[in-house]
């Protein structure tokens, strides 16, 4: 697919009378921040970018040094189609510039860009990823949480609206240029997900975002809520993101050998070992929410032991079953980050973890294709098979000392992710909950 250019986008917006062009980008926690230009001012924004306040976004600069600008990536036109057909509106993705137009190094997205260049310098073209989101549909976003069916993994369930909601949020994705290869009902009730065939995991951060508020956007529409919440009904499966990842040197998988009986290069074997050896560092930012350690727990499908398999879906990360023929398809897939995560700095660390264990030659450990849920404590540690932290705040404290992830996030957005993320924790930690009130009250 050809890449746009200026002179596309100026094309586009005149052949379909584009009369606002919304400008996106993404603070340090991952929630898109927009503003509106008219056409008039479209030419200036792509020649010059566009300036904003940055101390009023979470994590950028202080107010004595908030001069911004957003510059728009025009390979990320789209015209958003849940907008009126009869003005429509478009939407770029920006990257965020210095006064100086110097890449801003509180940027996600140049966050997720450095990672690749490192990718890029030791041999690897593609760091292609395909991640599977899963969320809920609610009637509102109360806390009744009141789902609207009641239906279990792939079910077809009679007059279900969320056929009709998913079936919309895949045509919205795909009008904007969005590979839909999935979607289906989930375990919980209520509970979906559509997945996007991979792409390069520049792309694919992008898509990320642009999905979840194509699905957001598309609900509203039917007079309902979706939410990525990754824990929102107690005892039931939380939403999780499956990640699906391969490194490429041109056209070849550097994951796949086919002399090795697991089908797995020491490229990929030592990727695997990196994402393993660091999955508590980078834990507090693929998980990075106080509710995202409610579905990490066992029991729940969601993987929270450090191990790896070929078939076992309760290890952290699963090696996919080798065709023949489908040599391009192997891949390693983490199974642990939530879908509320940001995709700019989940796909940094989790690329640089892995490069790190390429470049260090980390060691391969065997695979674990017992059920990691069904063993006990002793002989899991045994095994040597350590747990995913369990909280926010434990997450948070090892990711403090990380090494590779202040690597990964540079010397601006670490320090300023650590303190949010305590804050946060701090922030949880003092309330007094229902639980507490309904099991504590009346007997103490």
């Amino acid at each position: 697919m050809a890449k746009k250019t200026r002179e596309d986008v100026l094309k586009i917006v005149k052949d379909k009378g584009v009369k606002f062009v919304r400008l996106w980008f993404t603070d340090i926690m991952g929630q898109v921040k927009s503003f509106s230009i008219t056409v008039k001012e479209l030419n200036g924004a792509l020649d010059h970018g566009m300036g904003f306040d940055g101390s009023s976004i979470t994590g950028y600069q202080s107010i004595e040094e908030s001069d911004m600008i957003a510059m728009p990536d025009t390979e990320t036109f789209q015209i958003i189609p849940w907008r009126s057909k009869e003005s429509p509106v478009a939407r770029m993705i920006c990257d965020i510039l210095t006064p100086d137009r110097k890449p801003y190094e509180g940027d996600p997205r140049y966050i997720l860009k450095k990672a690749l260049k490192r990718a890029k310098d030791m041999g690897y073209d593609h760091y292609y990823i395909g991640p599977e989101l899963e969320f809920f549909y609610f009637k509102d976003d109360s806390s009744s949480k009141e789902v609207l069916d009641k239906g279990g993994y792939f079910d077809l369930t009679t007059l279900d609206v969320a056929s009709d909601l998913r079936r919309d949020t895949v045509f919205a994705l795909e009008e904007m240029g969005i590979h839909v290869e999935y979607s289906h009902h989930e375990v919980g009730p209520s509970q979906h997900e559509i997945d996007m065939r991979y792409d390069d995991a520049l792309k694919m951060a992008d898509n990320v975002i642009t999905y979840r508020i194509a699905t957001k956007e598309i609900a509203s529409k039917h007079g309902v809520y979706a939410t990525f919440m990754p824990k929102p009904i107690f005892g039931v499966n939380g939403s999780g993101m499956h990640v699906h990842q391969s490194l490429f040197k041109g056209k070849k998988n550097a994951f796949f050998s086919k002399s090795d009986k697991s089908s797995l290069s020491d490229d990929a074997k030592r990727f695997i070992a990196g994402q393993l050896k660091h999955a508590k560092e980078m834990s507090s930012v693929f998980a990075q929410w106080t509710n995202s350690y409610k579905r990490l727990v066992p029991g729940y499908e969601a993987p929270v032991y450090i191990a790896w398999s070929r078939r076992n879906r309760s290890a952290l990360i699963r090696v996919p079953m080798y065709h023949p023929g489908m040599e391009s398809a192997t891949r390693a897939e983490l199974r642990c980050p939530d879908p509320a995560c940001n995709p700019y700095l989940t796909f940094a660390v989790m690329l640089h973890c892995g490069l790190e264990g390429i470049e260090k030659k980390y060691k391969f450990r065997d695979p674990m294709e017992k059920n990691l849920y069904h063993l006990s404590d002793i002989e899991r540690k045994k095994q040597g098979i350590e747990s995913l932290p369990d909280s926010l705040g434990s997450a948070v404290n090892i990711t403090e000392g990380s090494k590779i992830v202040r690597k990964a996030l540079g010397e601006h957005i670490f320090p300023r992710f650590i303190e949010l993320k305590k804050k946060e924790w701090d922030n949880y930690r003092i309330q007094v909950t229902k639980y507490e009130l309904d099991n504590m009250l009346p007997i103490l």
